[in-house]
């Protein structure tokens, strides 16, 4: 019986020491999950502020003209170029807000100075550099400076410039009508969307042309199309259209406008950019469709 007592006291010590045991080792595991917790909301906190305060300062000054070094030129077409420009560090942002522009300075065949407007078609989560796609008109003041332009040269640039301001979901879709080089605006507002994946607004964009060989960033708009199906639409309008050609034909109508974009709602927007006869055409088909000056942007 004395054996048998003394069997059972050493189990209950045993048993009594596991529970011991399990209770450190879920008090330690507490305190651990508690510090691991702790320091990711340090750390994340510590994040926040520095992308609230610390964010990299953008390059552009509205007053002055600064220049930036041409690092890269890839030609797209017989008059159409994609110009890359160097940033001060591979860490700098241009500082454009999405939609916005910046004027360019350069000189003509005479050597007289000319400033033009446009819009680059990277953004600033692109850091380092930014991107214009140019296309070089054959009388074009502007263009004959690009077309001079080799890796090396530097452009003046001021910005920004612009009244779009443009937040992520700020609108449920985005109807877009655009004519040749007006795609550039256009560009870099699909992109800024479709490249955020908080930012759930529908595009549906016309892209009018001449010709199929006009057609600027042909390849990265049927590839938004292919990745993003429920998200982003073109429908591509050609005045001059090749055999078997599937889009549309002639210059953007009304039509093509009820059949291809969002109709009227408080909760949609139309922005165009073309041409100005494109432009006044548009502006008048809007109206008659029954689009509000609020629900229109034109670039």
């Amino acid at each position: 019986m004395e054996f048998l007592h003394t069997h059972r006291t050493a189990l209950a010590t045993l048993k009594l020491d596991f529970l011991k045991m399990e209770f450190l080792r879920h008090t330690h595991r507490t305190e651990m999950i508690s510090m691991a917790v702790a320091l990711v909301a340090i750390i994340g906190g510590t994040a926040y502020y520095y992308y609230v305060t610390k964010k990299p300062k953008g390059c552009l000054d509205p007053k002055n003209f600064k220049e930036f070094k041409l690092v890269q030129l890839r030609q797209l077409s017989h008059n159409v170029a994609e110009f890359r420009f160097s940033l001060p560090t591979p860490t700098s942002v241009l500082g454009l807000p999405i939609g916005q522009h910046i004027s360019c300075r350069g000189k003509d065949f005479f050597g007289d100075e000319v400033v033009r407007q446009y819009t680059p078609i990277s953004l600033d989560t692109h850091v380092g550099y930014f991107d214009l796609v140019i296309k070089m008109y054959a009388q074009g003041r502007m263009s004959h400076h690009f077309r001079k332009m080799r890796v090396g040269d530097y452009l003046a640039v001021k910005g920004p410039k612009g009244r779009f301001k443009y937040q992520p979901n700020e609108v449920r879709a985005f109807g877009m009508i655009a004519g040749g080089t007006g795609i550039t605006p256009m560009f870099q507002v699909t992109r800024a969307i479709l490249e955020n994946p908080e930012d759930k607004t529908n595009i549906h964009l016309i892209y009018a042309n001449v010709t199929y060989v006009d057609i600027l960033l042909k390849d990265q708009l049927d590839e938004f199309a292919l990745k993003f199906p429920s998200q982003f639409r073109v429908y591509y309008v050609l005045n001059q259209s090749p055999e078997e050609w599937e889009g549309g034909v002639g210059f953007v109508s009304r039509e093509m406008i009820q059949a291809h974009c969002p109709a009227p709602a408080p909760d949609i927007k139309m922005l165009r950019c073309g041409p100005p006869p494109m432009n006044v055409a548009i502006a008048r088909h809007l109206q008659v469709l029954g689009y509000s000056s609020q629900m229109q942007f034109q670039f």
